[in-house]
């Protein structure tokens, strides 16, 4: 199997264009900020990518969290983006709910990786 095919990156690749073409769209997003919830969110996919590659269920499990605390990252500025107006209530509710699906999805292909 190759990391494309998993059905976990191919969503947090789909998420990382759904937020991105928000944030494009809003002109009162700080750039610091775009660049953050964007990088966050392209983190998710990358590293689901980066530890497929990896030689060990260890080191795969090691960048499927960091990829699970991507999710969370992205989470935290999505509440931030509410309370700024960046978005509205339901594409809060809309990106939250994905990332939580995502982050869980990831936490149960950690638990089908052999524990070493």
């Amino acid at each position: 199997m190759k990391f494309e095919n998993l059905k976990i990156r191919k969503e947090s690749i789909n998420l990382y264009y759904e937020i991105s073409w928000i944030v494009e769209q809003n002109k009162n997003i700080r750039n610091f900020f775009k660049d953050q919830i964007l990088r966050a969110t392209l983190s998710i996919s990358n590293n689901i990518a980066e530890g497929f590659e990896r030689d060990t269920d260890k080191e795969l499990k090691r960048f499927l969290y960091i990829s699970r605390w991507s999710c969370w990252e992205v989470r935290s500025m999505l509440h931030i983006a509410l309370k700024k107006k960046y978005i509205n209530n339901n594409e809060f509710e809309q990106y939250y709910d994905k990332t939580k699906h995502i982050s869980i999805m990831i936490y149960k292909y950690i638990k089908t990786l052999k524990t070493t």
